[in-house]
Order: C-alpha cells, then sequence, then structure tokens
C-alpha cells in the first residue's frame, strides 16, 4: 500500500459518507493503503454490496489498477470487489520483500564501509570521516560509547535483538539504566524474535518500565542494531560481536530506522497472541521453519536466525515431517511447497488459508531494547537489560 507520490491528483466523489474514518477528501494517494476519499467509499460501498456499476467507479481508476475492482465475469458493466483478506495478503508479500530487500541492504552497506574503511591504509583520515562512521575495536570502547550514548539520549531508543530467551540476569542488573532513562522521559521499542516472548523475565521487565518501553517480536531479525534519539547508531561489525560500528551519518542513521520502522509495522505486540498458521497440527514456529526450508537453509542456520537450539528445529521439523506425510527431506522439501508453506505467513493460494494436508493424503498438487551492549557485545547490565 504505497503512495501516489508528488503527481497526486483530485478528482470528484459523490459527496456521501459511508468511507474508511479519515480517509483523505481531497488527495488521490497511489496506495491500497492510503485510498483518496471518493475511491474509499466506491470500494467500501463494493464490498458492501458485493459489486458496483462500471460508471460509480469512473472517477477512480486506481481502484482497477490497484486491483481492487474487477470486471464482472456475467455482466461487464459490473465491478466486483476483490476480497479484504486477498488485498492485505499481497500487501503483507510486498512488505517482506521490501524488508528482505531492506536488510540485504544493510550487510552490503557494512560490507562497503569495511572494504573502502581498508583502502585507506593507516593513513590518517579526515576529521569529518571519522566522526560519521567510527569503527570500536574490543569490548571496552563498544560499552564506554554506548555509556556515553545513553547518558546524552533524550528521547527514543530503537532496538532489534536476534536470538531467543532474554537472560533473567541480564534484565535485572540492567533495570535501573532503563527505569533511569525512563525517569528523562525517553520511550523506547525493541524488538526480539517470537522466542524471546517465551522467558518470564521479558515480560517482567516490561511491566517495570511501563509505558515508557514497547515491545513486538517477528519470526527472524536482521543483526542487533540499536538507535539513540535517531541520531547515533550502533551495528556489529564482526561475527563474534568483538568490533562494532558507531554510525552518526545521517543517511545511514535514517536508512537503519526506516528498516527497524518496517520491521515494526510487520511485528507482534508482546501481550498479543501470534496468528494461526492455517494448517491445522502445524504452529506458527513450524510454519516459518518450513519457509526457511524451502530457501534451502541447512537446520543450524534455520535455528539460528529463529533463535533456537539446533536441537529443538531438528524437533519441529521431525513434527512437520510427520504432519506433511514426508518420509524424507527432499520430500519434505515437495510437500512444503505443495502446501504452500514455502513463502511468509499468510501467503498463501490466493491470499486465503493455506491447504489443510494430513500424513495419509498428499496435498493436492494444484496448491501452491535497548540494551547497548548487547546490539554488539552481549554483555549483562545493559542501559535498560534488553
Amino acid at each position: 500500500m504505497a503512495a501516489h507520490g508528488t503527481d497526486a491528483y483530485p478528482h470528484g466523489g459523490d459527496g456521501t459518507g459511508g468511507g474508511r474514518p479519515g480517509a483523505d477528501q481531497d488527495t488521490h494517494p497511489h496506495g491500497a493503503d492510503r485510498l483518496c476519499g471518493a475511491a474509499d467509499r466506491v470500494y467500501a460501498r463494493a464490498v458492501r454490496l458485493g459489486r458496483v456499476p462500471r460508471a460509480d467507479a469512473a472517477a477512480v481508476p486506481c481502484l482497477v489498477d490497484l486491483g481492487l475492482l474487477h470486471p464482472d465475469p456475467d455482466d461487464m458493466d459490473l465491478l466486483v470487489p476483490t476480497a479484504p483478506q486477498e488485498v492485505m495478503a499481497r500487501l503483507l508479500r510486498g512488505v517482506h520483500e521490501e524488508v528482505s530487500a531492506s536488510r540485504n541492504r544493510v550487510g552490503a552497506a557494512v560490507a562497503a564501509v569495511e572494504w573502502y574503511a581498508g583502502l585507506g591504509g593507516d593513513r590518517v583520515r579526515p576529521a569529518a570521516e571519522s566522526t560519521a562512521i567510527r569503527v570500536l575495536d574490543g569490548l571496552p570502547r563498544i560499552r564506554a560509547a554506548m555509556d556515553q550514548a545513553t547518558q546524552a539520549c533524550t528521547s527514543e531508543v530503537l532496538a532489534v535483538q536476534p536470538g531467543g530467551i532474554r537472560r533473567e540476569d541480564e534484565l535485572r542488573e540492567g533495570l535501573h539504566r532503563g527505569l533511569e532513562m525512563r525517569r528523562r522521559g525517553v520511550r523506547m521499542r525493541d524488538l526480539y524474535t517470537h522466542v524471546a516472548r517465551h522467558g518470564q523475565g521479558l515480560h517482567t521487565y516490561m511491566e517495570l518500565m511501563g509505558d515508557a518501553a514497547e515491545a513486538r517480536t517477528l519470526d527472524e531479525v536482521v543483526e542487533r542494531l540499536i538507535v539513540f534519539d535517531r541520531s547515533v547508531a550502533f551495528i556489529p561489525a564482526n561475527t563474534d560481536r568483538t568490533m562494532a560500528l558507531e554510525v552518526r551519518h545521517p543517511a545511514l542513521v535514517e536508512f537503519l530506522v526506516v528498516v527497524f520502522e518496517r520491521l515494526w509495522r510487520l511485528g507482534v505486540p508482546l501481550g498479543a497472541a501470534l496468528p494461526a498458521t492455517g494448517i491445522e497440527g502445524i504452529t506458527h514456529r513450524e510454519r516459518s521453519i518450513a519457509a526457511l526450508l524451502a530457501e534451502g537453509h541447512q537446520d543450524a542456520v534455520v535455528a539460528e536466525r529463529l533463535g533456537i537450539s539446533v536441537r529443538t528445529c531438528r524437533a519441529h521439523i521431525a513434527r512437520l515431517s510427520e504432519t506433511l506425510g514426508a518420509a524424507s527431506r527432499t520430500q519434505l522439501g515437495v510437500r512444503i511447497a505443495q502446501a504452500g508453506l514455502d513463502g511468509p505467513p499468510g501467503s498463501g493460494p490466493a491470499g486465503g488459508p493455506l491447504p489443510v494436508t494430513s500424513p495419509s493424503t498428499p496435498p493436492p498438487a494444484s496448491a501452491a531494547s535497548t540494551a547497548p551492549p548487547a546490539a554488539v557485545g552481549d554483555r549483562p547490565g545493559s542501559p535498560t537489560g534488553l
């Protein structure tokens, strides 16, 4: 659901109500999530009545362009609406693709920075460059830089925390820093994997932080990231997180904020239940594992991305094989594709519920925190303990 852009144009409507509350009456954004007032009224009427005359939609061609309305095969003078559930599934697939592309761009950006930094050898860099992107080598320097950023923070902290359940001793040790930030009016938003919601310590911590902190979870998230006041960001610079990049370049910080916000939109609030998979006997986690297996990842990679142990991951794969009636890993890959489990959640055939399969019946062939130190070094006692 993207906006029209600078070529937005007004057009007339019937002036009647009945549309989505808050729909813009004057502009015409080209996106299914931000329809203009006239388009919103026509689509709402089509959903309510099941169809509308083609003439009623003449003033809002965006509805046909966006696939929200299409001709009625029985009467070409009528237009019928695309089901809202199908529109939502299509939009979620688009957002998932954008997030995947953004994640790849983050990795490419870090690799490019390291490559270009190596070209200069030991020569002294200009002051502007050294302050825009600074390499922090070793945990002491990382801790000092993050503590400084924490103390200077006045409004907002955004954090991405991959991995599984957060250790309760880390949460307890960092609680006083989190409460101090709350006292200064700093608001915190944190993204975790779904596995983290199984740790009681995180729930207790969020209760103590009250409305100053909010957490959401996803099947998987990007590498560790923490942004203070949208002006300085910290990301790991090597695999064991003993080096970090302190980023103060406005364009790069803004890019990282956009990545966070897109992930945040997809996240499930910590206190809400995870969405159903649409297939009896398959859990949300097994649904995520199936999608990663379909991408060709090995068990260890799948476990790391979902924040679980390899042993737990293989137990889920065994249950998935049993549910889908697969006798081998090769056959499991085929069954995953046939059941429509090879894409993001909500991407079943035609955007509807995924087909139900059973071991005895093959699927039809046509089925389609703010924890600055933890952000790079996993050190207990972070500013907020997350």
